[in-house]
């Protein structure tokens, strides 16, 4: 049996996430458990075309798959508003220091690849239905920074006199 030469194998591997993720844009898989399709999952309950429903979220990256699953309407292709919201929240968790280096790798790629996920075209917003918040007892990164503040001296030091 004849193996393939290191940089065939290299290159094989760096190919296999964008195969993936070119995988996972396919419009016949968006939503293959309304189309009678297999659950082709990649991380959780969530995380992949299908999903495990009604399996709670197994950890921050999982639950912000629920909350594009939830997004994304039955049997259809998700907003390209929901597809954005996966992309930050996976990103922030990406960045996380608080997370296994192995999550945030993942989370890496999904915040890579959401933007391919096919999307309806319209309207950019939210569907009402979709809540904002976060499920309870999920980790939820902070999306927004504090205000900084500034010093603002009460009185100018009296040198005159």
């Amino acid at each position: 049996m004849m193996r393939p030469n290191r940089s065939a194998r290299l290159a094989a591997m760096a190919a296999a996430p964008f195969a993936l993720a070119a995988f996972l844009a396919l419009p016949a898989t968006a939503q293959p458990a309304a189309f009678g399709g297999p659950k082709i999952l990649i991380h959780g309950n969530y995380c992949g075309p299908g999903n495990n429903a009604p399996l709670p979220p197994i950890d921050a990256l999982d639950a912000a798959c629920a909350r594009h699953d939830a997004c994304t309407p039955n049997g259809g292709l998700p907003s390209q508003a929901c597809n954005l919201r996966l992309q930050h929240d996976a990103a922030l968790i990406s960045r996380d220091p608080r997370q296994p280096q192995d999550l945030r790798a993942l989370a890496g790629f999904v915040a890579a690849s959401a933007t391919l996920i096919p999307a309806e075209p319209g309207p950019q917003r939210l569907p009402a239905s979709v809540t904002t918040g976060t499920m309870p007892g999920t980790y939820a990164p902070s999306l927004s920074l504090p205000a900084p503040s500034a010093v603002v001296p009460d009185e100018e030091p009296d040198d005159a006199e």
